[in-house]
């Protein structure tokens, strides 16, 4: 590797934005919940919207567990209410699978956590 090679891919990384914890979950919500939004299509193939699906399931898999840790800092009201939309979102998926219709649901909770996440959560 010449000089001019390492240096390019050395300071490479560099472009990369630096995110928060935050930032990184809402990052991973936007690119599930994208997913979801193009397999919401009736048009969308089975596989298609199968793996969206999948993905959308792993994501809420992962988050209820962190919220079922002791180590997690989060207020415990808090806690269950994400836990509960996570049990939504994990039933809520078989319906999704035989009825595109059905994901719309699982868009409008991912994108109500993505407000949470940016602080953007309504007073209501």
């Amino acid at each position: 590797m010449t000089a001019t090679q390492f240096a390019q891919t050395a300071y490479a990384a560099a472009g990369a934005p630096v995110r928060t914890r935050r930032g990184s979950e809402h990052a991973l919500f936007e690119r599930v919940t994208a997913r979801l939004i193009r397999a919401s299509d009736p048009d969308a193939p089975m596989t298609q919207r199968a793996a969206a699906l999948h993905d959308n399931r792993q994501l809420w898999i992962t988050l209820a567990t962190d919220l079922a840790s002791d180590g997690n800092a989060l207020p415990q009201g808090l806690r269950a209410q994400l836990f509960y939309l996570a049990e939504f979102s994990l039933l809520h998926s078989s319906k999704a699978l035989r009825d595109p219709a059905a994901i719309a649901d699982l868009i409008d909770v991912n994108k109500a956590v993505m407000r949470g996440l940016d602080g953007k959560v309504d007073a209501a």
